[in-house]
């Protein structure tokens, strides 16, 4: 195969290239950083030499570190297969950079998977089948799934997926290294909705089209554990992922119904695509009964995050600053973007109903004003007020087109994230 050198340099091309960022000569790119965001530079970098019909590239140089060689691949990736970056230094950055590669594939993919070929059941099976593999004995699951998760108390789920002739499901995993009773550190929960219609709250075809994406949050929560666990983590996690289709059928749920939580809190249902605070919450409940110290879920949950901060960062929420602080710290290591936006206690009242504890929105176009924050205080009904809690909203996990940083599809934006939080 033909393998294209890419290497990093600080000179300006020279002057026959123009203000070019990237040139060629023969099986030769080299990219010219200037100034400031070096890492941008080599990411759209990237894209630029993919988009020239180039699959297989050799990273080689001084310049070259864990994260630039990072963000050159994350740019270099696309939704096809077919593509290869072999990197350069040290064999403990090579290592990581290969580990890192590996959960990427894995959530890259199934975010990409057709609504057809990814059923709840299946993302669910395909999640703990991964993690089994890298944690061997270590790792223990249980998938409870259809009527069964009413008999659970498991409602949220239930609702959203018994539309679809395909049964919701609740993945329960634990990796547990440390013995039987060992305490749960952490426990991550991610949005898991194989396909989002919106139901009878129907979204428009342009809006449906990305939604294959909107299991976002399940595929980025169990590529993190896995990274961490082949990275040596030695601590126990449990893992929930909350699986279903939100479909329209004569069995699906409506608008103006109520749902009744375990936790006994009743919502009313004003807007069907307001669905994955709806089964988070009986991800967050099953990840406050383990009680870990630490709760984590991430989801693709609403387009005010996106507005809020764009599709180059994912918007964070905890009660707790230093949650807030330690995320940003741990993005900052591995030079991913989150921005904290407001989460007060009055968030929770910010959906009100004359008929429950609260609605699981505004009956508004978007959710209204604050919609993301909104959609953070009312999952705070649902998590113990004992244990520390981050909210990741999603807002650049898929891109609907391709961009100067990003090809089409999954980003993995989030990954590094949450495997740096499980470290810690």
């Amino acid at each position: 195969m033909n393998i294209m050198t890419v290497t990093l340099t600080t000179e300006a091309p020279a002057e026959h290239w123009g203000k070019a960022d990237v040139t060629y000569q023969g099986t030769k790119a080299t990219i010219h950083l200037s100034g400031s965001d070096e890492l941008r530079q080599v990411q759209m970098a990237a894209r630029k030499i993919r988009n020239q019909g180039i699959n297989y590239v050799q990273l080689d140089g001084g310049l070259w570190t864990l994260n630039s060689q990072w963000a050159f691949a994350q740019g270099f990736a696309t939704a096809k297969a077919g593509y290869q970056v072999d990197w350069c230094g040290s064999d403990a950055d090579k290592e990581t950079l290969n580990q890192r590669a590996v959960a990427a594939q894995f959530a890259r993919k199934l975010i990409n998977d057709t609504p057809e070929d990814l059923s709840p059941l299946s993302l669910a099976n395909q999640a703990a089948s991964w993690l089994k593999n890298i944690g061997g004995d270590h790792v223990s699951f249980n998938i409870i799934e259809g009527h069964e998760l009413l008999e659970k108390k498991w409602v949220g789920i239930h609702a959203v997926g018994r539309g679809s002739e395909r049964p919701p499901a609740l993945l329960e995993l634990d990796f547990n290294p440390l013995g039987a009773d060992a305490p749960v550190s952490v426990a991550l929960v991610g949005k898991g909705i194989t396909f989002d219609s919106g139901g009878y709250s129907l979204k428009s075809s342009e809006g449906m089209l990305a939604m294959k994406c909107d299991m976002g949050g399940a595929a980025t929560v169990t590529a993190a554990l896995g990274l961490a666990m082949k990275a040596g983590l030695n601590k126990r996690v449990k893992l929930f992922l909350c699986c279903a289709e939100n479909l329209v059928s004569g069995n699906a749920f409506k608008l103006g119904d109520v749902l009744t939580y375990k936790n006994g809190t009743t919502v009313e249902i004003v807007n069907t695509d307001a669905e994955g605070r709806l089964v988070l919450a009986d991800g967050l409940q099953a990840a406050s009964e383990t009680g870990a110290g630490l709760i984590i879920d991430a989801a693709t949950l609403t387009g005010a995050a996106v507005m809020a901060v764009g599709s180059n960062y994912n918007a964070i929420f905890s009660p707790q600053k230093a949650t807030l602080q330690l995320a940003q710290q741990c993005a900052e290591a591995v030079s991913e973007n989150v921005w904290p936006l407001p989460l007060d206690a009055w968030h929770k009242d910010m959906c009100p109903s004359a008929y429950a504890d609260t609605a699981n929105s505004r009956p508004v176009k978007g959710g209204g004003a604050g919609g993301a924050s909104n959609a953070a205080g009312f999952l705070w009904r649902f998590v113990s007020p004992k244990a520390n809690w981050l909210h990741v909203d999603l807002a650049g996990a898929f891109e609907s087109s391709a961009s100067a940083l990003w090809a089409a599809g999954a980003t993995t934006h989030g990954v590094l994230t949450i495997a740096e939080l499980l470290k810690d």
